[in-house]
């Protein structure tokens, strides 16, 4: 019998303060679909997956007794995540109406890229690029 290699995937698990809200931001934002959310008795989420068109991304919320601690809890975010969009424009116009901030402006690279950094509401840095036509 031979065995078949079964892809495995790498994706980011956000920790944030506010799962909840998150998820609401990362669905307006980004159009992303809620596929699963875990919660204890207590209301914290544990663990909400979400995909983001051909990305996919998890939440959880802040316990700095287990170590899960968020961007705003470490005065910052020591992670850049990056999504090659097709309209980066608009995706950061949505992010903004929801609470982001502009940390490197939308604009042309010399390297062949139109992109710039936001940061979310709740600490995460995202580069949003895409390829400019030749």
């Amino acid at each position: 019998m031979s065995q078949h290699h079964v892809p495995r995937r790498v994706f980011p698990r956000l920790i944030v303060r506010g799962t909840d809200a998150a998820i609401a931001f990362y669905q307006n934002s980004f159009g992303a679909e809620l596929m699963e959310r875990f919660a204890g008795p207590d209301g914290l989420v544990s663990h909400a997956s979400l995909t983001l068109g051909d990305y996919s991304i998890a939440l959880s919320e802040e316990v700095p007794d287990w170590g899960w601690v968020s961007p705003m809890s470490l005065g910052g975010s020591p992670v850049l995540i990056q999504l090659d969009l097709e309209d980066c424009e608009m995706v950061a116009h949505k992010m903004l109406t929801e609470g982001a901030e502009v940390v490197i402006p939308i604009k042309d690279r010399p390297y062949g890229k139109r992109e710039g950094r936001i940061r979310d509401p709740f600490g995460h840095l995202w580069i949003l690029s895409q390829q400019v036509a030749k």
